[in-house]
This record gives structure tokens, sequence and C-alpha cells, in this order.
């Protein structure tokens, strides 16, 4: 882009998915008094994402000059020599001390204060405009992202309906299958209590229940669907809600005694792992 029609310049950002902000910044020599404004304009802007930017800078009839920043230069050369006479090592060659940052600046002869601000100002302006882009086009992605979560939790709800009609959870089929186990039982040995055993297979029916892991699991459905549809970051809180998820269905394959409740699960997992990789797309 012009700026003045003295120079042309360009912002490139790149971004990629991350659970906190991280920002690297690439600017051309002369141009590091500019750097705590892009930072604060990208942290203004996202709070999620690894994020590298750099400015391509190309001044036209430049009368830049490189300078020698004394204070920065004394500094270094203070702890090389600490340094040195601790380890005794070689002293550093003179080009090693000027590549270092902050070392060798480059000055614009000739440039008023009001023309630096001015072209500073612009590019900073020029970063802000990129800035809003990248966040359209992350925002655009995370639509079409929510959309592909809410296909999830629709055949989640689908699965933990399934388990809920499942025949094996009927009273009736419970009592059968616990008539007949106990008979086996009884007829193995006749020296145990039969009272006591229906007592113990109660309290084993009792805990083999899914009631519980349904209701939660319908629960956690429903506040899934209402964070995708809502507006506002939802990362974090849809992470969480997909550990749920795996939760109570690892207690559902623990809890099952039946075959198809199992392979019910299982396909249940599949589907929550597909999920919590999505969710990582989020912010």
């Amino acid at each position: 882009m012009p700026d003045g029609g003295e120079a042309r310049w360009v912002w490139e950002i790149r971004s990629v998915n991350g659970k906190g902000l991280d920002f690297r910044l690439r600017l051309p020599p002369g141009l590091e008094m500019v750097e705590n404004d892009c930072r604060k304009l990208v942290g203004n802007a996202f709070s999620r994402g690894n994020l590298q930017a750099s400015l391509q800078y190309d001044k036209r009839n430049s009368t830049a000059l490189p300078v020698v920043n004394e204070a920065a230069l004394a500094a270094i050369l203070m702890h090389v020599e600490r340094l040195r006479a601790e380890l005794g090592s070689l002293p550093p060659a003179a080009e090693t001390v000027l590549s270092m940052k902050g070392v060798l600046e480059i000055a614009e002869t000739g440039e008023s204060e009001e023309a630096i601000a001015l072209r500073n100002q612009t590019l900073l302006d020029g970063l802000a405009d990129a800035l809003n882009e990248l966040k359209s086009m992350r925002e655009a992605e995370g639509r079409a992202v929510a959309t592909v979560l809410l296909g999830h939790v629709g055949e989640i709800e689908r699965l933990v309906q399934a388990v809920e009609a499942d025949p094996s959870r009927q009273p009736a089929m419970i009592r059968e299958r616990l008539s007949q186990q106990l008979a086996q039982i009884l007829d193995s040995d006749n020296r145990l209590d039969p009272q006591r055993l229906h007592q113990e297979a109660a309290i084993l029916a009792t805990k083999a229940d899914l009631r519980e892991e349904i209701d939660r699991l319908k629960a956690h459905v429903e506040a899934a669907s209402l964070l995708l549809k809502s507006p506002g970051p939802s990362g974090r809180k849809l992470d969480f809600l997909a550990q749920e998820f795996n939760r109570e269905c690892n207690t559902i394959c623990s809890k099952s005694n039946a075959a198809s409740v199992t392979a019910l699960g299982l396909e249940m997992k599949v589907v929550i792992d597909q999920f919590r990789e999505q969710v990582q797309n989020l912010e």
C-alpha cells in the first residue's frame, strides 16, 4: 500500500489455532517504535490463537542511515566483559555485537517528528484493517465449524435416546435377567440364602441403572446447543462439555449389562471424539 507516494508497505498476518494468544511480530529496522502499539492492537482484537505478523516496508529515495545506540552498546559490552571474566572466553567480533537487537538502528535524516508520527499511524491503521479482515474470516470459519458441531451434538442426542429406549433397560427385562442369574446360582449351591441373594441383586440392579447418566447427557446436549447458537467465544466451555460427554459415556459403557447398550456407548465415544477435535478450532 502507498505511504505518501514515497513508500510502499504490506502487512502479512498468519493465524493458526491455539488455546491462548501467542503473537510474534517482525518489523523492518528503524520501525521498532511501533511494536508496543502493534501488540496492543492484536491483544484488543483477539484472545486466542497463534498469530504471526510481518511488515514489509520499502521507502524509495530513502536517506536512512545506520546509527549506533550508544547506551545499548555500552550495556551489552558490560555484560560481555563480565561473562568473559567468568568463562575465560574470547571477545566477540564487532559484527556480532552490531547484529544484536537494539544496537544498530536505522534513522531517517531530514524527517520531522510530525512526518514520522504520521507514517507510524498510517502503518498502525493498516495493521488494524488487516486484523479486522482476519477477524471476519475467523468468524466465518467459526460459523462453519459451529454447524458441524451442532451435527455432532444432534448425533449424541440420538444415541442417548437410543440408550434410553433400549429394551434391556425395561424393568421386566431386568427382572427376568436377574431371576435367571439367581436361579443358576441357587441351583449350583443350595446353601446360599435366597433372601440375601435377592437383596444383593436389587442393590446391583440399582447401581447398574443408567438414569442419572442419561439425564446428565441430555443436559449437556442442551447446554452445548445453546452455546453453539449464541454469539461470543465458547470454545473453552465446549471443551469442558466434551470432557463431560466423555465421562458420562464411559460410565454407561462400564455399567452396561447388554451388548446393544455397549455398542451404542462405543458409537457415542467416536462422535464425542470428533466433537472434541472440532471444538479446538473455536475461540
